[in-house]
């Protein structure tokens, strides 16, 4: 179903109003970004209440995990662009080589231009502020597309935005997937998708018709190593933990479980005993809706495996207790689907370099978690595999730092966080500059010999 055509002359209408004010040059300097980037902290800290408690109606998310997953994350992330972006901004000099002497030269960052990002709904207010801060700091104009399966969050960021930011400069357009589509068939300076790798590629295609570029950031299925010589109690409370949280649907949630056999079954009953506890004891962020229970659902009808934890699912009330799958199939669809929901697969292997086969022999995933005390083990897992990020004896903490966060292959491409955020929405211009004076004529055709020994002997060539 297309948007009505008034509806979609408003989304060309603000895309025109954005690239106007981008061409004004109101967004490059930065005291703009520095504005923007203190009214994105005062929108995190004065509604605190008010986004915890959209993210609890959209999600059943408890206040204190929507702050720290969404609000604290987000509020991180902008304070290290404020400490660092006009550092980031600075040009960046270059050796000018005797060809080109004299001269000078340098590269400068300038913000791309207008950008659309484009959010999930499973953390849907750091997987749309968070690229924003990137976005602002590089100085853009930003049009800003909150899920639709989070309607109360989307609905209270339509309206603070444009109270705390430019409202003229960062735009919030709500709508379902033919708003985003009329998004699409426009052109961007970059196109910034966080979600499935479906979608992915969905959003490539269209933004390959303007050659706008784009940053991924997808998903897929992050394995966990437990290795002979893991610490097992806190690997197995860790994983239930990582699994656990917002119902396990996190693009770097640990998707299943690769375990040395000797100590199999002990981390499997220990992690079962830590699931039970989360079940009976932690609130619990629902499942997004109810087509999405019946496709966990699905995912346990043939998955050949034993299941540890008795099922417990209601599509109406979107509720999902977690499951723990012992020895699934690998060709069945919970193996080979990204599961995004608390059904933990665990499958014994016979050593470290079998957990890497297994590894290697899928798409390389988002991220990977390998839990061992040997440095030796630790850095033949790093060395032999690919993934977007690591975690070595924890899960999903990578992405709470500055450090660059992004996807290989078919879970993503394109890095954001902190400088690389920038980054990513900006361009790295060349600049060199050259004097007019001394502009010797011998330099030119047709070169006269002496010329030619001269800058053959000031190059040194031949390299000896």
């Amino acid at each position: 179903m297309a948007v009505d055509e008034a509806m979609n002359d408003s989304i060309k209408n603000v895309h025109k109003e954005l690239r106007e004010v981008f061409a004004s040059g109101r967004t490059v300097g930065g005291d703009w970004r520095e504005s923007q980037l203190r009214g994105l902290l005062d929108l995190l800290y004065e509604n605190e209440s008010e986004l915890t408690a959209a993210m609890a109606a959209d999600l059943g998310k408890p206040p204190f995990e929507g702050w720290v997953t969404d609000l604290l994350t987000t509020r991180d992330d902008a304070r290290d662009a404020l400490a660092h972006f006009r550092s980031w901004m600075k040009p960046t000099k270059y050796k000018v080589p005797v060809m080109a002497t004299p001269g000078k030269a340098w590269t400068e960052p300038q913000p791309l231009g207008t950008v659309l990002i484009i959010s999930p709904w499973n953390y849907p207010i750091q997987l749309l502020l968070v690229p924003l801060v990137g976005a602002v700091a590089a100085g853009n104009t930003v049009l800003l597309k909150p899920s639709e399966l989070a309607p109360a969050t989307s609905a209270i960021l339509a309206k603070l935005v444009p109270k705390y930011m430019d409202g003229d400069a960062i735009r919030v357009i709500e709508g379902g997937v033919e708003t985003t589509t009329e998004l699409l068939n426009l052109p961007w300076d970059h196109v910034f998708f966080t979600g499935s790798t479906r979608v992915g590629r969905i959003v490539m295609e269209a933004a390959a018709k303007h050659l706008s570029p784009v940053t991924l950031e997808l998903g897929g299925k992050s394995p966990t190593i437990i290795a002979a010589d893991a610490n097992l109690p806190i690997a197995a409370r860790r994983v239930a933990w990582a699994k656990y949280l917002n119902a396990g649907q996190t693009c770097v949630a640990p998707d299943y479980v690769l375990v040395d056999k000797s100590v199999a079954d002990e981390f499997t009953d220990l992690v079962v005993e830590e699931l039970i506890h989360s079940r009976d004891k932690a609130p619990a962020t629902s499942i997004v809706n109810a087509s999405h229970v019946r496709r966990l659902e699905g995912l346990l009808d043939d998955h050949g495996g034993h299941e540890l934890l008795p099922r417990k699912s209601d599509p109406t009330s979107r509720s999902f207790a977690p499951v723990v799958v012992a020895e699934p199939d690998p060709g069945s669809a919970l193996m080979e689907e990204e599961i995004f929901g608390p059904i933990l697969p665990i499958i014994k292997v016979n050593s470290i370099d079998d957990a890497i086969e297994f590894v290697n022999d899928r798409p390389r995933p988002l991220a990977l978690y390998v839990f061992t005390e040997s440095p030796e083990t630790e850095r033949r897992v790093l060395d032999r595999t690919t993934s977007g990020s690591v975690c070595v004896n924890h899960l999903m903490f990578q992405v709470a730092t500055s450090m660059p966060f992004g996807g290989v292959g078919p879970s993503g491409m394109g890095a954001y966080h902190g400088k690389s955020g920038f980054d990513t929405f900006s361009h790295t211009k060349s600049v060199l500059r050259r004097p007019t004076k001394g502009d010797l004529k011998a330099t030119y055709p047709p070169y006269p010999k002496v010329t030619q020994r001269i800058i053959r002997k000031v190059t040194r060539w031949p390299n000896k």
